[in-house]
């Protein structure tokens, strides 16, 4: 029998084939998205600044130039970026110091993907220092990669940190599912070509082609990425 599907339009098997998965830190792996809005409170005090609650959404999974840079703007605060972003950093080491939870899910994903030796990378716009310490939490040795956001010239919403993970990986960008939890990761993630799993945290993100909206990691398992990966736009 002659398929009468033109050749430029069909999809291999192999050519739907999920070939990574790449995944953001917090907020998706770890529960520490409070964490980082708990030392922007208490830096800010030390300052003698009130944040706003309805802040937290607008700081929330970016950069750190970016929310602390957003703070720094609305408080008035007398502190530079760079001295903000060591005091923050310093004051979230603190309290990870302490302890690092895991999101429902994420221990039984992670042990997934490494038993069927999927390729997998860390994406977070935390910096070097921050991610390191956290990694003992989710052990090291299950990411082939690790991405930091002081360690790309452009970090998310930008695409840079993913497309960096993917080709890091030897994977092409569009047969890679990311999970995020930020409207901010998830554009990054789709800029870069990627298919996208997002885990809300803190705000809402609507389901779009190409992207799966879920309630908790407990929902996500390999066929479920592999999926994802396949399905057509």
């Amino acid at each position: 029998m002659t398929s009468t599907v033109p050749a430029s339009l069909t999809r291999t098997a192999e050519d739907a084939a999920l070939q990574a998965v790449l995944l953001d830190m917090d907020g998706t792996l770890v529960d520490t998205e409070g964490f980082w809005w708990d030392a922007e409170v208490e830096v800010f005090a030390d300052l003698g600044h009130r944040l706003d609650e309805a802040w937290r959404d607008v700081v929330v999974g970016g950069p750190m130039t970016r929310s602390a840079g957003y703070l720094i703007e609305v408080t008035g605060a007398d502190v530079s970026l760079d001295e903000l972003t060591v005091l923050l950093n310093d004051r979230f080491e603190k309290r990870i110091g302490r302890g690092v939870p895991l999101m429902p899910g994420a221990e039984r994903l992670l042990a997934e993907l490494a038993g069927h030796g999927i390729p997998t990378a860390l994406v977070s716009a935390s910096h070097r220092r921050i991610i390191d310490q956290v990694l003992e939490s989710l052990r090291p040795h299950r990411f082939g990669l690790t991405v930091a956001g002081d360690e790309v010239s452009r970090t998310k919403p930008n695409p840079e940190p993913y497309l960096v993970a993917a080709a890091g990986l030897g994977a092409a960008p569009e047969r890679c599912a990311v999970i995020e939890d930020t409207a901010t990761g998830v554009a990054a993630a789709e800029a870069a070509g990627c298919r996208v799993v997002a885990v809300p945290s803190v705000a809402p993100i609507a389901p779009a082609p190409g992207r799966q909206v879920v309630g908790s990691l407990e929902e996500v398992d390999l066929a479920f990425l592999r999926r994802l990966v396949s399905a057509p736009y």
